[in-house]
């Protein structure tokens, strides 16, 4: 119906500015097939990591270990030492830290040490972990608690 209205006006002459074209692009049937896409993307992309299936060769070798627990290392205020929660004489700590790094050089060691201690006695602890064979060694601290906000 607003078509033949526009007509009638074109036969009386109206100005051509009046006759301006419709051009709007309904989207909905776009939007409707990218979601279908979208839902079989999401749902085959599992299925495709599974990879092409293949009967692997057997092997002799050692499995893979499950990765280990840390050693945690305490030293408490007044310097005694502790692995995990055994308390550890300081002149038996370099045996027992070289018999645990014999079985597992590779294995982490967390070292605690109370805010009070001195730099020095942490440091020479951390030395005497290094020097027993461990090359993965952190110190743990607590986290800081957050200023208030204004």
């Amino acid at each position: 119906m607003a078509i033949g209205a526009l007509r009638k006006r074109a036969k009386h002459g109206d100005d051509d500015e009046d006759l301006a074209p419709l051009a709007e692009i309904n989207v909905t049937p776009f939007v409707d097939v990218m979601l279908v896409l979208l839902v079989i993307f999401m749902v085959t992309a599992p299925l495709m990591m599974a990879g092409v299936p293949l009967r692997l060769p057997r092997t002799a070798a050692a499995r893979v270990a499950e990765p280990r627990q840390p050693i945690v290392l305490s030293i408490d205020r007044s310097g005694q030492v502790f692995i995990g929660d055994k308390s550890v004489p300081a002149t038996a700590l370099p045996a027992q830290l070289s018999r645990m790094a014999e079985k597992a050089p590779d294995q982490t060691v967390y070292i605690r040490a109370d805010r009070a201690l001195s730099y020095g006695a942490v440091m020479r602890t951390m030395g005497a972990v290094a020097a027993a064979g461990f090359s993965r060694i952190s110190l743990l601290a607590e986290q800081a608690e957050a200023p208030p906000e204004h």
